[in-house]
């Protein structure tokens, strides 16, 4: 990763927490981190939003007032809150991982389980600059996101789990994909890259990462690189359900971009468009297809490891 930094430790802070995250864990983990916080001499203010939107005006209010950072306890939809409220601006992000999937923290090297060792890193306030993919939906509505924009059967799967009502947690999921899987077809895609590239054909998913991982480190895009200024495109032809089921598993390591049913570009700009199918980004749904892609380069300071 390049664009390191060092910087003046962070004397204040918006610590932001989401409690429902990760089945309460961020409930846990945003006192623990708020105390470290405080350890360290810091000036805290912690906050929850009423809801999402809720959220966001606080962090933004947080931006206005000059805040040396805000942080955010919970996981990556709590991040893509945070997202639309900090790119551009030059505020740093700090992030005390406490959700289910907590891909941005991987990209980043985050500690995870460790409120406190979180709060370290926020305390010591070095920061890298790195690049956000921007989404245009046809509603006229704009998206940020960090990690990976998701459509087709991972959109399904996403439909269908926001649908249920029963179970609860990672079980609603994992009754939404054998729904899906069972359901599975081919879907017709056009996507159009920054060179004129056009791929019109039948596909199971595509997915396009400023970051390598979604879905708590499925590494779908195995070589983006969020300070490049390029999406990793990863397209997945259509396959029968056994080939299908096979290709999953590999997708935990990123050895999939190595069989012949999987394309993979590099595009500074992207549309998608596949009548009716979703899109998602950060595990967050955006929108309805078509939708319009792109890099925001250097957008965004996030406070790393040193």
């Amino acid at each position: 990763m390049t664009g390191g930094a060092a910087r003046p430790p962070v004397r204040s802070v918006l610590l932001l927490a989401n409690p429902a995250a990760g089945g309460g864990r961020a409930e846990k983990a945003a006192p623990r981190a708020a105390a470290r916080l405080r350890e360290r001499g810091m000036d805290v203010r912690e906050a929850v939003g009423a809801d999402p939107q809720d959220a966001v005006r606080l962090a933004r209010e947080a931006v206005g007032r000059g805040v040396d950072a805000v942080a955010v306890v919970g996981g990556d939809g709590m991040i893509s809150l945070a997202l639309q409220a900090l790119t551009g601006t030059g505020t740093p992000l700090g992030i005390v991982p406490a959700g289910t999937g907590n891909d941005h923290a991987r990209a980043y090297g985050l500690p995870l389980g460790a409120p406190e060792a979180a709060a370290d890193v926020i305390a010591a306030g070095r920061t890298v600059t790195v690049d956000v993919g921007r989404i245009d939906a046809a509603d006229g509505t704009t998206r940020y996101f960090g990690s990976v924009l998701a459509t087709g059967f991972d959109s399904l799967v996403s439909d269908r789990a926001n649908r249920l009502t029963w179970p609860r947690g990672r079980m609603r999921y994992n009754l939404a994909i054998l729904a899906e899987f069972a359901n599975l077809r081919p879907l017709p895609f056009r996507l159009v890259l920054d060179d004129g590239t056009v791929i019109e054909r039948e596909l199971t998913l595509a997915a396009a990462g400023n970051t390598s991982s979604y879905g708590g480190g499925m590494i779908i895009c195995p070589n983006a690189d969020q300070t490049d200024g390029l999406l990793d495109l990863t397209v997945v032809h259509a396959m029968p359900r056994l080939k299908v089921a096979r290709f999953f598993p590999t997708v935990f390591k990123g050895s999939h971009v190595e069989r012949q049913q999987v394309e993979t570009f590099r595009t500074a700009t992207l549309r998608i468009e596949s009548p009716g199918i979703t899109a998602y980004a950060d595990g967050e749904y955006v929108a309805a297809l078509p939708v319009d892609v792109s890099v925001v380069p250097q957008a965004l300071r996030m406070i790393v490891p040193g």
